[in-house]
């Protein structure tokens, strides 16, 4: 248990309140005085005049009741004039009862489900963060904190052996994955949403121009001219062979191109499927896949990648969190800003926070509000006593001091009607 700091009395409003506390007390002492005086001297001339019963009878009974509640203020804090009479001292014999029962009330009326949940939901927690976020300042705050634990978080995720354990589970978990179902499932949507027809006409471009290029026209043509018969040869067959073989060629591939609903297009669509199916059924295309990703895998150059790329972001954030760029910083600042922003125009998910918030802290609350209880228990249990009854009489030891004003007031016409019913009743 930590001891907790002593009270201090140091502050302005502390200081002005003791030194009213004092003025006061010294004042409720000369009152206490004045009537034990002027009851004296009323008992001492009642001889001149029967007058001076009557205030000698008040005199008294003020000087009795002012004494009463100055011990009555007294004993609740210490032991008039140091004298061990019972019950009193209060506050001091029962810290540890007072201490007890603090904490079970606070548990009891202050922190059951009922109260907190209730306060909690008067709070509008989504509409805090959302401000608090758009606030530039305060992003930028949040950003720069985060950059400075950022390097931290690197430092120990290599020492603690966490990194090694992340790319291990990393790459398990990569290891289990078949990518023949996916694989096909993407081409799938790649085929349905008709963005195959796109690379069939840019194939069909590239045909076309490759075709028409002098390079392979000439290719064409010598290999066409190697298999002609001579006679042919002589008369010139190869060229005219080739010239309508390409024209004949790129005009099928423009009328191909043109015709959205062409039935070489209904082929090749027919032809993709067939191959998209037996990608993800066909036993030798998922084995096939599965080596290629294992043999990806186990190649040194994606670990050296993956150090290379993990060195340089450490690096960056390192820089970032010396001050040396303002670049990530700045980001994450634009980053928390948006959503603020965001969060600022989404009602609903303003209220999913609330509702999530406050359920959270309503079982946070549930769960330590015994352990709140005995925390707030035992700091009063180790408080120093005297510098709490020195700290209470501060603040509210002025109006206990005008009780003594009441009693000596109220004693005094108690005292004074008694005595006029005696004088009263002797004059019957």
């Amino acid at each position: 248990m930590t001891t907790p700091s002593p009270f201090s009395f140091d502050t302005p409003a502390d200081a002005e309140r003791a030194a009213e506390l004092r003025r006061v007390k010294a004042l409720a002492t000369l009152v206490l005085a004045f009537t034990l005086a002027l009851f004296v001297v009323a008992k001492w001339l009642l001889n001149v005049h029967p007058a001076f019963g009557f205030v000698a009878a008040f005199a008294e009974a003020a000087t009795i009741g002012g004494l009463a509640d100055w011990y009555a203020v007294v004993a609740l804090f210490k032991r008039p004039l140091g004298l061990p009479i019972p019950h009193t001292a209060i506050i001091q014999s029962n810290q540890q009862r007072i201490a007890d029962k603090l904490g079970e009330f606070i548990e009891v009326h202050f922190l059951e489900a009922g109260p907190v949940e209730a306060k909690l939901k008067e709070i509008d927690f989504g509409t805090f963060i959302a401000d608090w976020l758009r606030d530039r300042k305060r992003s930028d705050d949040l950003a720069r904190f985060a950059l400075r634990l950022l390097p931290e978080a690197f430092s120990a995720t290599e020492t603690s052996g966490l990194m090694t354990f992340i790319i291990r589970r990393l790459n398990s978990q990569l290891q289990s994955i078949d990518l023949a179902p996916l694989a096909a499932g993407t081409l799938r949507g790649f085929v349905q949403q008709g963005r195959h027809q796109i690379l069939f006409d840019d194939l069909l471009r590239v045909m076309h121009d490759t075709l028409t290029q002098v390079e392979t026209m000439a290719m064409i043509r010598e290999k066409v001219r190697a298999e002609l018969p001579t006679l042919l040869r002589l008369y010139r067959a190869d060229k005219f062979l080739v010239n309508k073989i390409v024209a004949s060629a790129t005009a099928f591939f423009e009328e191909v191109r043109a015709d959205s609903r062409h039935p070489f297009r209904g082929e090749f669509d027919r032809m993709v499927l067939n191959f998209v199916d037996r990608l993800g059924t066909d036993k030798a295309y998922v084995e096939r896949i599965d080596g290629l990703k294992r043999d990806l895998l186990a190649r040194p150059e994606l670990a050296d990648l993956a150090r290379t790329v993990w060195a340089n972001t450490k690096s960056f954030i390192e820089r970032s969190a010396a001050g040396e760029t303002q670049v990530l910083q700045h980001h994450l600042a634009g980053m928390f800003v948006k959503a603020g922003e965001v969060l600022a125009s989404d009602a609903e998910l303003r209220g999913e926070i609330n509702q999530g918030l406050v359920a959270v802290l309503r079982s946070f609350v549930a769960d330590q509000k015994s352990g709140v209880s005995t925390f707030i228990s035992d700091q009063v249990k180790s408080w120093n006593m005297a510098q709490l009854i020195s700290l209470i009489e501060v603040n509210i030891g002025r109006d206990l001091q005008y009780i003594r004003f009441n009693g000596s007031l109220i004693g005094g016409l108690a005292g004074l009607a008694l005595y006029t019913i005696e004088f009263l009743l002797r004059l019957l």
